[in-house]
């Protein structure tokens, strides 16, 4: 093999093959060619790069020869090695140099005047350093790749209409066209006598919010375990934020509920909202009487991605008891707290192991630690409400979730075969069904007892430390609620009624329990059976 390989377009020499298939590849893009050049000439040179036989790296190197271009018209060249080389080589299209603007069709046009002529670029070609591996660095600097600059901290849209349309277009969940069809609508009949404020078109819109940064909608991320070798990370947004987006609401803001309601009907006490329980009396108690009470609701439910179940996210959300019911049903009135890291098994044997489902509750647990904590430091938090600082301090309330999340977040076991299935007391498996049996509540002065004894075991308890146990003024075993569509809609309900029914036809007490209920005072808000105890 030759020890000297000359370019067949310009007079260099080189003594490797890798510069030398690299400068073909360079030297082939940049070299204008005329329509009366013959592909035979191309063949030849493809041919003398074959011979080399070159390797695997080389030809990755030559990757597909190239476009030749000339007044609009593509011109492709495809060479198939002989028979003395086992392989295959297959030069198809290549793309322009991204240096290059499209709109140039010759390669003329972006050299300079003296270098327009051939005898001129081939002088100018054999004159560059061989060391140069990057066509980038021998163009001039107006020519290298520059990529388009990102837009930093665009914290507004560019005006009032430009902001109320993608307003409109998020909040109604409107598609691309619908809201293309909304701005061709007002250009139509404004009447403007300038351009128009609103933009292009709705994808433009939606780019432009991507690169906003506004803090109080960016996430974050913060490694919470290394196991295996792979990082877990709990991705969010810090809680304050999420607080302060639904503070900010002025048509929540104004239904806000900042203090106790003794409500009453008719000199009888009336529980509605949480305000109006006896949790909020006690709350408020324990705390400066210039102070108010931020009720915090998590709601948290491990979901699949996929059809076939192998991708999961595990979404945690956050809103505010503060809030009236109807208007905490509605979507503005609930916050994305952040998505919690979902642990893999290196096997099945490992995901079976008592150790991994211990490190699987201790991450939820040091996860749920990180997002809550900033709400738990310090004599309370100020908010801004108004244009004043209110003084709150913040108080778990409620954790909706269905019975393996709440088991996740109680730490109880997740079996109901176990000997204490439920979450909430600690009555025995088969002493479930009896009803003169003593009940004892959970709670997180019991539950330490087991934990610190190292008998966690005898409740039915995973022995990890709760974080909940440290925040004030909070049970987390009466705080976990089930939520309607799990325990009603979808759940057990409807089955524990056919097995009331049963027991009260056997006493011939059915028709009595449906006197009572009639008997019940009626409440705007009271989810009773008006027709009486039957099945749908």
């Amino acid at each position: 093999m030759s020890t000297s390989f000359q370019c067949p377009h310009c007079p260099r020499n080189f003594s490797t093959r890798n510069t030398y298939s690299q400068h073909v590849n360079r030297c082939i893009n940049t070299v204008y060619l005329s329509t009366e050049e013959s592909s035979e000439d191309i063949s030849d040179i493809v041919s003398s790069v074959n011979e080399m036989s070159l390797d695997d790296e080389d030809f990755s190197r030559i990757n597909e020869f190239q476009i030749i271009r000339e007044e609009n018209s593509q011109v492709f060249y495809q060479y198939e090695s002989d028979q003395d080389y086992a392989g295959d080589i297959s030069f198809g299209e290549i793309s322009h140099s991204s240096n290059i603007p499209e709109e140039y069709e010759n390669f003329d046009e972006i050299l300079p005047a003296s270098l327009q002529s051939n005898e001129e670029l081939v002088s100018y070609l054999s004159n560059i350093p061989e060391e140069y591996e990057n066509f980038d660095e021998i163009l001039p600097a107006s020519l290298q790749n520059n990529e388009e600059p990102e837009v930093e901290n665009i914290k507004e849209f560019p005006n009032e209409a430009y902001a109320d349309l993608m307003a409109l277009v998020i909040e109604n969940n409107l598609n691309n066209k619908a809201g293309n069809a909304i701005i061709k609508f007002f250009n139509k009949h404004s009447d403007l006598s300038q351009l128009s404020p609103l933009l292009k078109n709705i994808e433009t819109g939606r780019k432009f919010m991507d690169k906003m940064n506004i803090s109080q909608l960016s996430y974050s991320k913060y490694c919470v375990l290394t196991h295996n070798s792979q990082d877990y990370f709990v991705h969010y947004r810090p809680i304050k934020n999420c607080i302060k987006n639904l503070l900010s609401n002025p048509d929540i803001l104004k239904n806000l509920m900042f203090r106790y309601e003794n409500s009453k009907i008719e000199d009888e006490k009336s529980y509605g909202e949480q305000n109006s329980g006896n949790w909020w009396k006690q709350a408020e108690r324990s705390i400066s009487n210039h102070a108010n009470i931020l009720s915090i609701i998590l709601y948290s439910d491990a979901t699949t991605t996929d059809t076939l179940g192998k991708s999961s996210l595990h979404p945690i959300y956050v809103s505010l008891g503060n809030i009236p019911t109807w208007r905490r049903n509605k979507e503005d009135a609930k916050q994305l707290l952040g998505y919690l890291p979902i642990l893999s098994a290196k096997n099945e044997k490992e995901k079976k192991s008592s150790e991994f489902k211990e490190l699987a509750r201790e991450t939820f647990h040091n996860s749920i630690k990180f997002l809550l904590d900033p709400l738990f430091q310090g004599d309370g938090v100020d908010f801004n409400i108004d244009d004043k600082d209110i003084w709150f301090f913040p108080r778990i309330s409620t954790i909706i979730c269905d019975w393996p999340e709440a088991c996740t977040f109680l730490l109880t076991y997740k079996s109901t075969n176990s000997n204490y299935p439920c979450h909430f007391c600690l009555v025995q498996r088969e002493d479930l069904i009896d009803i003169r049996k003593e009940v004892i509540l959970r709670n997180h002065v019991n539950m330490k007892e087991y934990f610190d004894s190292n008998t966690s075991k005898l409740a039915g308890l995973e022995q990890v430390n709760n974080y909940f146990w440290s925040i004030p003024n909070l049970n987390i075993y009466a705080a976990t609620v089930p939520d309607r569509m799990h325990h009603l809609d979808l759940g057990l309900f409807k089955y524990q009624i056919e097995f009331t029914m049963e027991l009260l036809k056997k006493k011939k007490s059915l028709n009595k329990v449906n006197e009572r209920i009639a008997n019940i005072p009626r409440h705007s808000q009271l989810k009773v059976f008006k027709k009486g105890i039957q099945l749908s």
